[in-house]
């Protein structure tokens, strides 16, 4: 059964919320890791697809700190 967009989607959300606060992850690593985990099946458009549809919907923004993240958005104090 071949994977899908929304899918991987999901999956890439778990993986950046597991590694939150441990290890920040690029675009490029989660590249990488979908495609082993789903060899033959997910390929670069599709984990950028993925990534694009937890962007678009806040489950996920990019960040800058010498480099692009992609992270679980951040609770500001100042927002409270």
């Amino acid at each position: 059964m071949a994977i899908t967009v929304e899918q991987l989607a999901e999956e890439i959300f778990m993986m950046v919320k597991e590694s939150a606060g441990v290890k920040k992850l690029k675009a490029l690593d989660l590249q990488k890791a979908m495609m082993e985990l789903h060899p033959g099946e997910a390929d670069k458009q599709m984990v950028k697809d993925a990534i694009r549809i937890n962007i678009d919907s806040e489950k996920l923004v990019y960040t800058y700190f010498g480099g692009s993240y992609i992270e679980i958005p951040h609770e500001d104090a100042a927002a409270n």
